[in-house]
């Protein structure tokens, strides 16, 4: 029998549970081989599961390695808010008031901590490449009878995960999207992990923006119910190209995820000196211990 080690199951990116994205969290994971993490992550079979380690660097305050069911990302979003969640809540104690600073395999990563318990994480930089014109024919079919915004190109964010981020017409026709899977996955050969689409609301509409996040596996089209790191993308793309809609959403705006899947996942994007913080709820649904 393994050793006990601090366990939660976090839902992110909501406060009501079963409504955000799932996260599994292994408080205590020094001493885990890359085998036994990969295992569990595996076993867990969510989309991630993050194990917290002693800091290499010393301006963090925790460092933490991101499991898929079948590899290790350098960065993710929900993870990354899920996991400081999990340890504010376990009682790790900031060293600077107000922030954590994580440690993974982008850099350092600070995480601001509000009063209110949302916590809202600063954007990695992100390389940013328009889709080449002889690949937007596949776009096309990856997204059949999509009405694509002409006025923003498509542009491939890479921040350790790499998005497809595609303007539509409005939220209706990104709610309304039919996506190919198998030319999503001819796609993904390009080196991109999925495609993030979104459309903005109309005025009073349950957010800003309407956002939806789709990727293969195995094969197999899967849409994602809450995307931090391609929140972070869009937020990113949306700097890059000026600010579309203008007025407010050029400093501060909302996004709802996971509507197609009967979630709610809702995010909050917040510009500080040009910087994208995306930040959202995180609640806890499985709090014990974990033997591995």
């Amino acid at each position: 029998m393994g050793a006990a080690r601090r366990f939660k199951q976090v839902d992110v990116f909501t406060g009501v549970a079963f409504k955000g994205n799932p996260l599994a969290v292994v408080l205590d994971a020094d001493g885990l081989s890359d085998a036994q993490m990969q295992a569990m992550a595996r076993w867990t079979n969510l989309s991630e599961t993050t194990f917290v380690l002693t800091p290499r660097d010393a301006q963090a305050d925790y460092r933490v390695r991101i499991f898929s069911p079948d590899t290790e990302f350098p960065f993710a979003g929900h993870p990354t808010l899920g996991t400081a969640h999990a340890l504010l809540e376990a009682g790790l104690a900031p060293r600077r008031a107000g922030t954590l600073v994580q440690e993974c395999g982008v850099g350092l990563v600070p995480i601001d901590v509000g009063a209110d318990g949302a916590l809202a994480f600063r954007a990695p930089a992100a390389s940013l490449a328009p889709l080449a014109l002889q690949h937007q024919p596949l776009l096309a079919r990856v997204l059949p009878g999509t009405v694509i915004d002409a006025g923003c190109t498509p542009l491939i964010a890479t921040m350790g995960i790499a998005w497809l981020v595609v303007r539509l017409a409005s939220a209706q026709a990104c709610l309304d999207a039919r996506v190919d899977g198998a030319a999503l996955q001819e796609l993904t050969r390009l080196g991109v992990t999925g495609v993030a689409v979104y459309g903005p609301h109309d005025a009073g509409g349950p957010a800003d923006y309407e956002v939806r996040a789709l990727f293969t596996k195995h094969g197999s089209l899967v849409e994602d119910p809450v995307t931090g790191s391609a929140n972070a993308c869009i937020a990113r793309v949306l700097a890059a190209q000026g600010f579309p809609d203008g007025g407010e959403t050029s400093r501060a705006y909302s996004a709802r995820q996971g509507a197609c899947l009967q979630c709610d996942g809702r995010i909050a994007v917040t510009y500080i000196d040009g910087e994208p913080w995306i930040g959202g709820q995180s609640i806890t649904v499985i709090d014990g211990i974990v033997r591995v």
